[in-house]
């Protein structure tokens, strides 16, 4: 069986041109080819997969939704309505708060802005330091220190979120044009004048955006922080689980739901009008 073709970007002065691939080239497809299948069969071989749950998860799963069924609205402006508005306070406070410290950082890591490579580097570990970690491993840690509760959710929240704003706006940064730097620098205006008449007007767009994005994703992670102490509706979801009341936990799933539908549509409005 012959080797499949590669196909030539269509040349200005004549037609496509056809031809093999060369033997390193199918060397190196068979060997990623194999090396995935190794790390697929290893993987299925990690996870000790149990052939009977498979068999029987569609009927559990059944018997699971049937039991949330019907949900428990009482409970709502009780417990989950609370639990909703902190998971709201924790998500927004925590947007802000990793915004705030993810501006300096963006500034340090912005090569254009910061010409030392050594504070470059320092900002750069700061980025993938706090994103590197989970959000619910950062929830963990915050629980530990200051107890449960939506301080420890909001910190964890906002450091992990420092990370993803600050490299996106790091970025924006160092996409500004240099010409109105260059003619801002040329006029003797000051470095603090350069920031917010040269390089804001340039990065609005990109930092409204990035903000609203990065909050949307928090009113998500947020939701389930609880599991761990973190506060919010989280908590009221561990706790129908831990009681098994099924009926509230089919609630607490559908407003978590209906919140992540609610704000992935308002998100997308509003950075259509901001972009």
């Amino acid at each position: 069986m012959s080797a499949p073709a590669l196909i030539d970007a269509p040349a200005a002065d004549g037609p496509r041109r056809w031809h093999r691939f060369s033997v390193l080239e199918r060397i190196g497809r068979s060997t990623f080819y194999l090396l995935a299948l190794l790390a697929i069969v290893w993987s299925f071989r990690t996870i000790e997969i149990i052939p009977e749950f498979l068999v029987d998860a569609p009927t559990q799963t059944a018997d699971l939704f049937a039991r949330m069924w019907p949900i428990d609205w009482k409970w709502y402006p009780k417990v989950v309505h609370p639990a909703l508005v902190e998971t709201l306070h924790i998500a927004t406070l925590g947007t802000i708060l990793a915004i705030a410290m993810a501006v300096p950082t963006a500034l340090l890591v912005a090569r254009n802005i910061t010409g030392s490579i050594v504070l470059n580097n320092i900002g750069r570990f700061i980025l993938v330091a706090t994103r590197s970690v989970h959000a619910m491993v950062w929830a963990l840690f915050f629980v530990a220190v200051f107890g449960p509760g939506a301080l420890a959710g909001m910190l964890a929240i906002a450091v992990h979120s420092v990370g993803f704003t600050g490299k996106f706006l790091a970025e924006a940064i160092e996409e500004a044009r240099p010409g109105p730097i260059e003619a801002l620098r040329a006029a003797g205006a000051p470095p603090l004048s350069i920031l917010i008449k040269g390089y804001w007007p340039q990065v609005k767009p990109a930092f409204l955006s990035i903000a609203v994005f990065r909050w949307d994703i928090n009113v998500r992670e947020s939701a389930v922080l609880g599991l761990v102490g973190g506060g919010g509706i989280g908590m009221a979801l561990d706790s129908a689980m831990s009681n098994l009341y099924w009926d509230q936990v089919g609630l607490v799933l559908l407003v978590i739901f209906g919140v992540v539908v609610v704000t992935e549509t308002l998100t997308t409005w509003v950075r259509s009008r901001i972009i």
